[in-house]
């Protein structure tokens, strides 16, 4: 048998944290089995699905280097195919028209629900299917046996059973002609040949129903696998409508792909105690035994560590590559000042993400336009005698390199460093401050060397103007 999973968001919003775990676990079980991965767009939500939320998918779901083999497939384009087969129901006596009005449908909830009964149709249409004179529109229902229970092995939840009487015959083609979510489910995976469903354990309840038209149809079940589902830091569920990040704003934030994606696929699954996985590890390792059936925690910390393991450890090249994107969306030009990928050596082990690094490094860039706040006024105020003694004596040394080394940077700073009371702590944050804004840097000696000769200089001009300017004497 070969395996065939898919992945069938609805293009009603962006795609989150929940449905790009799930993609990952469909396309991993799909490539360790050598199987197919198929991208289903379920459209049938007209006045929600919009084209942009589809497209958005697309490119997160390439982002995270999860490609897939067909598709993408809409529903929406496949209408005539989907009547085709309630219309050969009807014929079947495995559905029915249902002629009940608004009214009588929310009489019946209402009922149903004073008397403690749980809200479902009562089957008022399903053994006389005559049209009654005063109704023009109908909708089509699935005529779910009476008897019995459906009962199906979860790969994830083990055995399942839902008793056939507290399932309802549901709507599968609406009074405007168009098909329901859960029938177009069963007929794409049919016709797909998909063998394997892997999604959340919020559609559990939608399995039972879906198995029932499968096996009217005469058709073959998939194997299920329901995800647990993804907490917050709170105990909450982790939803599109509580806060959950959308994918893109994880890569505004900064994150790697290899990264998140190497979150995901532990936020729910292990392989012993391995904490790091790249893409080829995940294919080669995983399993749906793996899938643990509790709900998971969102850690971000634990993620913002491996984010910052990624920086480091994959190619300079590659990392330069994302961090120019960041850099961009910051509006940093990058065409005056260092190459990225020594930024990338200085800040990796700095840094736990890209946006991080991209708004740390602005002053390799560009021009200091005001000093951190509480820096300025403990050295630039408090000790400003000391910190103007300490900034001329930096000037002059590094104003008198003919060669700018890192060696010879270094050997500037102890030189002032030996010229002055309190040596190199003396030194130290008067200069870090006039050349980076903040008290916080590289080592001093990196960071002079990298920012250039002629601006280190010039901060230093602009700093003991800004000292001897707020401090008249």
């Amino acid at each position: 048998m070969k395996i065939k999973t898919r992945f069938s968001p609805s293009p009603t919003g962006d795609l989150h944290l929940g449905g790009a775990r799930t993609a990952l676990y469909s396309w991993l079980f799909a490539r360790y089995h050598n199987g197919k991965f198929v991208l289903r767009i379920e459209d049938t939500d007209v006045q929600r699905s919009n084209k942009n939320s589809s497209t958005a998918i697309m490119e997160d779901l390439r982002w995270l280097n999860l490609d897939w083999d067909e598709g993408p497939y809409y529903q929406t384009k496949r209408l005539n195919r989907y009547n085709t087969i309630i219309d050969q129901m009807l014929k079947d006596n495995t559905a029915y028209k249902c002629y009940c009005s608004k009214e009588r449908l929310d009489a019946l909830r209402e009922n149903q629900m004073a008397i403690g009964k749980k809200p479902q149709y009562d089957g008022y249409c399903r053994a006389d299917n005559k049209k009654p004179i005063d109704h023009k529109k109908y909708v089509v229902r699935f005529k779910n046996p009476k008897e019995g229970s459906v009962i199906f092995d979860d790969r994830i939840h083990g055995r399942i059973e839902f008793k056939n009487q507290e399932l309802d015959d549901l709507i599968i083609r609406r009074s405007d002609g168009s098909p329901t979510y859960n029938f177009c489910v069963v007929i794409d995976d049919v016709d797909m040949n998909i063998t394997h469903v892997i999604r959340g354990v919020d559609h559990i309840n939608n399995t039972p129903r879906q198995i029932n038209i499968f096996k009217a149809i005469g058709a073959t079940i998939p194997v299920y696998a329901h995800v647990s589902m993804i907490l917050d830091a709170n105990g909450k569920k982790l939803s599109k409508r509580k806060g959950a990040l959308k994918i893109t704003q994880y890569r505004n934030e900064g994150y790697l792909p290899e990264a998140l994606l190497n979150y995901l696929v532990r936020l729910g699954w292990s392989f012993g105690n391995r904490e790091i996985l790249n893409l080829k590890e995940m294919k080669e390792l995983f399993t749906l035994e793996g899938l643990s059936k509790s709900p998971s925690t969102m850690n971000i910390t634990k993620l913002q560590w491996l984010n910052q393991h990624y920086i480091n450890h994959l190619p300079r090249k590659y990392i330069t590559t994302h961090l120019q994107w960041q850099m961009q969306s910051e509006n940093i030009n990058t065409e005056h000042g260092p190459k990225l990928e020594d930024i990338v050596t200085l800040l990796g082990n700095r840094c736990n993400t890209l946006q991080e690094m991209a708004s740390t490094c602005r002053y390799f860039y560009e021009e200091l336009k005001e000093y951190n706040t509480s820096a300025a006024q403990k050295y630039f105020h408090n000790q400003a005698s000391t910190s103007q003694q300490s900034l001329e004596v930096m000037r002059i040394e590094l104003a008198s390199i003919i060669h700018w080394t890192q060696i010879e940077v270094t050997n500037a700073i102890h030189r002032a460093s030996n010229k002055l009371i309190g040596g190199i702590r003396t030194v130290g944050m008067p200069v870090r401050i006039a050349i980076t804004g903040s008290s916080k840097s590289p080592t001093l000696d990196i960071t002079l060397y990298t920012i250039g000769q002629k601006r280190c200089v010039s901060r230093i001009d602009a700093a003991l103007e800004y000292i001897k300017s707020h401090n008249p004497l």
